[in-house]
């Protein structure tokens, strides 16, 4: 006997569209100048800064592609609608980060050993354009970013932003009083610093739902152990956990209770005490359980098992 009970999923954010969406206008326009501006003025940390910015730009988007995404309904043949369309972004924009952020440190090095000449004036121009676009983002971001996680984690990197802003702000201002040029990739390296361990650990976390790991969130000793406790139940096996999309974890397991549930009317209340445990205690809204008389474990088809009929052909 299988049972799942189907679970309407909220549209993460909906309400916070259009200020992310504006949001994004601004970092991407900001990213665009401070490219145009690392060109002109020839200052690594401008561009190392717009590497930084394009986390920031790959964050906002994908919280808003994830809002508008997860509210499309799912098909016949995708069960699922576009929930992974996060996470296959995700991938792309972490290897993305990973190259730019590799040419930053790369660059930085080499110009910290031969630094060549900086347009101070230029520098100092687009980085306060940046911090002032910045600073727009975190005004409007401010309103909204109180419990509601895509929003707050928006907030944190448009902060990060900011704060980058200023260092370059700080290199031009210390190449225009002393000539010292070499501030630039000391910027750059620091900025540099920042967005590797950012682009890994998105690349790893992405990855990670790719291949279906458990959540990370989510013990399953501590889930079993929790199934066991409930009343007539005598086994759990088959126990599964992954995630759809970031926000979407799911659990499958085949329950092995006594075999009066089947016939005094306990497993509707079964399925319902085990999937509020589960929503409860582990955050996994969407579950499916399979209940199992004590007999049927017998019946049971395993992957790692060899088919008798291979085995000798594999001997002959």
């Amino acid at each position: 006997m299988s049972s799942g009970h189907g679970h309407e999923q909220a549209v993460p954010g909906a309400g916070h569209r259009r200020p992310l969406a504006i949001v994004l206008g601004i970092t991407t326009t900001i990213l665009v100048v401070e490219v145009l501006g690392a060109v002109l003025s020839g200052s690594l940390a401008l561009l190392a800064d717009a590497g930084h910015m394009l986390t920031d730009v790959a964050g906002l988007a994908l919280a808003l592609v994830a809002a508008v995404l997860a509210g499309r309904p799912a098909t016949e043949t995708r069960t699922w609608g576009y929930r992974r369309a996060e996470t296959l972004a995700a991938a792309a924009q972490a290897i993305l980060l990973l190259v730019v952020g590799g040419f930053v440190l790369f660059e930085g090095v080499k110009r910290l050993i031969e630094p060549p000449e900086v347009a101070s004036g230029a520098m100092l121009v687009f980085g306060v354009v940046g911090l002032f676009g910045n600073v727009v983002a975190i005004m409007l971001l401010s309103r909204i970013s109180s419990g509601n996680l895509n929003t707050r984690a928006a907030m944190l990197e448009v902060v990060n932003d900011a704060l980058g802003s200023v260092a370059v702000l700080v290199a031009a201002a210390v190449i225009a009083l002393t000539g010292w040029y070499r501030a630039d990739a000391v910027v750059s390296l620091l900025i540099g610093a920042m967005i590797m361990p950012r682009a890994g650990k998105l690349l790893c976390e992405t990855v990670d739902v790719l291949m279906e790991a458990t959540p990370e969130h989510v013990d399953l000793a501590d889930v079993r152990a929790h199934l066991l406790r409930v009343p007539h139940v005598r086994d759990v096996h088959d126990l599964h956990a992954s995630s759809i999309a970031s926000d979407l974890p799911v659990l499958t397991a085949h329950v092995v209770v006594e075999d009066s549930c089947f016939h005094d009317g306990h497993l509707p209340r079964l399925l319902d005490r085990m999937q509020q445990c589960l929503a409860g205690h582990f955050d996994v809204e969407h579950s499916t359980i399979q209940f199992e008389p004590a007999g049927h474990a017998g019946h049971e088809h395993h992957t790692t098992h060899v088919c008798p009929l291979r085995r000798r052909s594999l001997k002959a």
